[in-house]
């Protein structure tokens, strides 16, 4: 029976949009450890990692153009230990945000492992951004040129650096100017929502896969606002025209397919803005469908 450990990361310093840091609890009243054990998992769920809440941080000077950096710094280190034990114990690992700059740690922890790790960037958006060209200061939106090393110290967590070809973005429909440029000189693959379209999203995965190359595991992260906002309405920061139900359930249910997937991130389910817990019930039935989950 294969193991499945869940920790929860109730982190809303990466953003200003506060309810955010309620999304574990979200996910796990929608039954996520039940529907996996369903599928013949042993899932243990450990909790919570400790993350203060914005009022208990001293404000740092030097975070001006990264609010909270420091904080998130040292909370996603603490991340990042408890997610590369239980690689180290040869479990899966599903970490619950919060905002999505908790990938500053399960990301690093994945490539802390030894074997060769491909990176699937689910969002609407590119996290491409950094202090010195973010629009707003958010961390939330800087993780991924941060994980490559492009950020202050103190948001470099780990030992390995994320290289270009080590990620795939899938879903991507809102960037900004710079943001744009900075991913093109970065040379990362993107298939934004005009590739869907056109191509169908069997086809992207297939796609994505193969940029990735012969990996021998993936970390995906799953940012809730890659779904459009008519079926997952409970995030911080929608986006019209993004992923439909089952264009996201065939992405997962491909990526179950393939095999490789060790961690997982859920991120950015926001319950004051939900309708009935809807965005966190799909996002169980999208983690569902990915450690495999059947139509028949």
């Amino acid at each position: 029976m294969k193991s499945i450990c869940i920790y929860g990361a109730p982190m809303d310093l990466g953003q200003k949009r506060r309810g955010v840091d309620m999304g574990p609890s979200a996910i796990r009243y929608a039954g996520l450890q039940d529907r996996l054990a369903k599928l013949g998992y042993n899932v243990t769920d450990h909790g919570n990692i400790s993350v203060p809440v914005l009022e208990q941080i001293e404000p740092n000077p030097l975070d001006e153009r990264a609010y909270n950096a420091h904080a998130i710094g040292q909370i996603c280190t603490s991340i990042h230990d408890h997610m590369l034990q239980v690689i180290t114990d040869g479990s899966i690992g599903i970490c619950l945000g919060g905002d999505h700059s908790i990938a500053l740690g399960t990301v690093a922890a994945a490539l802390d492992r030894p074997q060769k790790v491909g990176v699937l960037w689910i969002d609407a958006h590119g996290d491409f951004n950094t202090p010195e060209t973010s629009p707003s200061g958010n961390v939330h939106g800087m993780v991924v040129a941060a994980l490559m090393g492009q950020c202050p110290p103190v948001l470099t967590v780990g030992n390995q650096r994320l290289r270009p070809d080590q990620i795939v973005f899938i879903g991507i429909r809102d960037l900004d100017p710079e943001e744009k440029r900075a991913m093109r000189e970065a040379g990362v693959k993107v298939f934004t929502m005009r590739d869907i379209d056109e191509n169908g999203m069997a086809t992207v995965v297939s796609a994505a896969l193969n940029a990735l190359g012969n990996v021998d595991v993936l970390h995906v992260s799953l940012d809730m606002d890659a779904l459009d906002p008519r079926h997952a309405p409970g995030v911080g920061t929608p986006v019209p025209g993004g992923l439909t139900y089952r264009e996201a359930h065939l992405l997962l249910e491909m990526l179950a397919d393939d095999g490789r997937t060790r961690t997982l991130d859920i991120v950015e389910v926001n319950p004051i803005l939900d309708n009935n817990n809807r965005t966190a019930r799909i996002a169980v039935e999208l983690a569902a469908s990915l450690f495999g989950q059947r139509i028949l």
